[in-house]
């Protein structure tokens, strides 16, 4: 016999023609919705779609993913229906004469991954009212009795003209179903004590704020400050003023303290040799 999606009672199913009815209306920024019982990687499915010539508001979700990936191609597995796994698909650079937008410059994609940070942060912060935060520039913590563990992970890639960010959201998972992480411990919304872990109303609300952050963002042309956007996410960005340990791609670091994010989305660190910004890097909360 072969397992039904009702098996676990604590996980019911995503049903994909109920978000449609749902996300998918009039003046919306959402076109389509897919749920997938199972895929390799949301992102990658999301990209093969850009390539093929889809359009802005494609949002792909997985019931279980296989072959997710993080940072540095971290992988991102979780059980089925354990968490909130989904990719949208994004068009920054083009024009959309309905809505007015001009194309946004590209130099200001960067903002688009913590964008999406913001509206993972005030879902999660409204629906289960943990104390949630951002570690810049792309995970969400939580804090608990024993410290901050993460939670989620987000990760941005351009392709094909369009950008796909990929939002993986520990909900239900169990402890000992939480993976082994070499930095901060890994948590869910249920195992820091959420009450509320209904997936459905969880996916439609960050469906929606990344929605209306996107919006007032492409309205102002990329400009995260006048947007708004660049306040939000210095509020809820638990990194700034911390020390920390950052390191960078090439393979070398930097230390010292966190002391904003500034208007291109990077973070200032002052180091014993003055201060630094970094586009592009793995934070350590040193304290």
């Amino acid at each position: 016999m072969g397992s039904s999606p009702y098996a676990d009672l604590d996980r019911p199913p995503l049903t994909e023609r109920a978000l449609e009815r749902a996300l998918v209306v009039p003046g919306a920024l959402w076109r389509r919705v897919e749920v997938r019982a199972e895929t390799g990687s949301t992102n990658a499915d999301a990209a093969a779609a850009a390539r093929d010539g889809a359009g802005e508001g494609l949002v792909i979700v997985a019931e279980q993913q296989v072959a997710g990936r993080g940072r540095r191609d971290r992988q991102w597995i979780s059980p089925p229906r354990a968490g909130l796994t989904l990719s949208v698909l994004l068009r920054p650079g083009a024009a959309d004469g309905e809505r007015g937008w001009a194309p946004a410059p590209q130099h200001t994609w960067g903002w688009l991954p913590l964008l999406a940070g913001v509206a993972l942060r005030e879902t999660v912060r409204r629906i289960t009212e943990l104390d949630a935060s951002l570690k810049w520039p792309n995970d969400l913590l939580i804090r608990t009795g024993a410290g901050e563990a993460k939670a989620a992970g987000i990760l941005a890639e351009a392709t094909a003209g369009a950008v796909v960010i990929g939002i993986g959201l520990n909900v239900t998972t169990r402890p000992e179903e939480l993976p082994e992480t070499t930095g901060l411990p890994a948590t869910s919304l249920r195992a820091a004590g959420a009450e509320n872990t209904d997936r459905d109303p969880l996916l439609r609300s960050l469906l929606r704020g990344v929605a209306q952050w996107y919006g007032g963002w492409r309205e102002a042309g990329g400009d995260a400050e006048m947007c708004g956007l660049l306040a939000a996410y210095q509020r809820g960005c638990s990194t700034i003023g911390r020390d920390v340990r950052v390191l960078l791609p090439q393979g070398s670091e930097l230390t010292g303290t966190a002391t904003t994010v500034d208007g291109y989305g990077q973070l200032g660190v002052r180091t014993a040799d003055g201060e630094r910004r970094v586009s592009a890097g793995d934070v350590l909360h040193v304290r």
